[in-house]
């Protein structure tokens, strides 16, 4: 039945209207071309283990759609691309094609990018409690919540590092106990951030970046923050 709906989802991405959601899901699309051209590649050249991470990077990229269908909610589409792109710049990118080797900024782009991202996302969390009436809180404790939200995946992907590192006889450490450390600052500077506007939004509802997403998100969720849909 899960598979029905991720299928489902799917199909509807192509009901976009706005010039801006066709971009966006337009550009995704040419993001999984690629690794589709990648995975024939690799099996010509008998890239096996390049193969299978691409394969990995392809089913990831509709996670988006399996979060929707197994919690029932609707996120926002620049969350769906962000996503993508993390997943993207980081794992095919960054391993497959050594960008953390080429650009010694990669890594500190996407750690702080993902951190800021991962923040949001532990906001959201709490914000959806909070306006559902399912907790009470303050402002700065949902803040606090998402900056350790952040900072907590933040070392789960250090984890991950070291265990496919060990696994799989690959180098995403770098240079180990370094690079771990500066990963985990990236992370609390992009932690930060993120709890910063979250804090700001609650306090004053109009803030760059997130007022537009959380707009929409609430809009198109109302079942989560027990509001009419005409509101």
């Amino acid at each position: 039945m899960k598979f029905k709906g991720i299928i489902n989802r799917i199909k509807n991405s192509y009901n976009y209207t706005t010039r801006i959601e066709k971009a966006y899901f337009a550009f995704i699309n040419f993001i999984r071309l690629t690794l589709v051209f990648a995975m024939i590649s690799s099996i010509i050249t008998q890239s096996w283990t390049a193969l299978f991470v691409t394969i990995l990077v392809l089913i990831l990229t509709f996670l988006p759609y399996i979060l929707e269908v197994s919690y029932k909610i609707n996120l926002p589409l620049e969350f769906e691309f962000i996503s993508v792109m993390f997943i993207y710049a980081a794992i095919f990118l960054g391993e497959v094609h050594d960008y953390y080797t080429y650009y010694w900024w990669w890594d500190i782009i996407l750690h702080g990018g993902s951190a800021i991202a991962m923040g949001f996302v532990g906001f959201t969390i709490m914000y959806v409690l909070y306006r559902g009436k399912k907790i009470t809180a303050r402002p700065s404790t949902i803040a606090t919540f998402s900056f350790s939200f952040a900072l907590a995946i933040g070392a789960l992907w250090e984890i991950v590092e070291f265990t496919v590192d060990q696994t799989f006889g690959l180098n995403m450490q770098r240079s180990g106990l370094v690079d771990t450390m500066w990963d985990l600052i990236l992370d609390s500077v992009g932690a930060l951030i993120a709890s910063s506007l979250g804090y700001l939004y609650i306090k004053r509802r109009e803030v760059f970046i997130i007022s537009g997403v959380m707009k929409r998100f609430i809009n198109d969720n109302p079942q989560l923050f027990k509001i009419n849909k005409k509101r």
